[in-house]
């Protein structure tokens, strides 16, 4: 494949996939910014790997790098937050309930990586277990202890009903 046939058929497929995939990093990281940066760094290897990927599994790789590219961010980014001032006293209890980036946020990222390509890419099982390179039971186990997770803290999410 020549270069410009490469780069012709990269940029359509960047053009069609970019939002699905960042939307996925978004879900992982809880950051626009570094879904987009994720997102960016995943597709940067999908390019070098171009010539090398076979053109039926294009979308797994590529979903794949995404999601590892978030994976590791997640556990690079630093723990703490930086604050302008310590508070004297602890934040009130909110008022409402958790929206759904905060139910998100109690997750572990490998539960969020499950939720996001099962709930959000909806992808079976299995396509999960392969994209993540985990076990489909894995795949189940994460998905019901997230699920248990969110019912936890946001249970408006599920009318409701704990």
């Amino acid at each position: 494949m020549q270069r410009a046939e490469r780069d012709a058929a990269f940029t359509e497929f960047y053009a069609a996939r970019v939002l699905a995939l960042r939307r996925l990093a978004y879900v992982i990281t809880r950051d626009w910014h570094a879904a987009e940066d994720v997102t960016q760094r995943a597709l940067v290897k999908v390019y070098g790997a171009w010539p090398r990927i076979e053109r039926g599994g294009l979308e797994a790789y590529t979903r794949r790098a995404v999601v590892n590219e978030s994976l590791t961010h997640v556990s690079r980014r630093a723990r703490d937050v930086v604050v302008e001032s310590v508070p004297d006293r602890p934040a009130p209890e909110p008022a409402a309930p958790l929206d759904l980036a905060a139910a998100l946020a109690t997750l572990p990222a490998q539960q969020r990586a499950v939720i996001a390509l099962r709930f959000v890419d909806d992808r079976s099982v299995t396509e999960t277990a392969e994209i993540l390179g985990i076990a489909e039971g894995t795949v189940k186990s994460h998905t019901s202890k997230a699920i248990t997770t969110l019912r936890q803290h946001a249970p408006t999410l599920t009318g409701g009903h704990p």
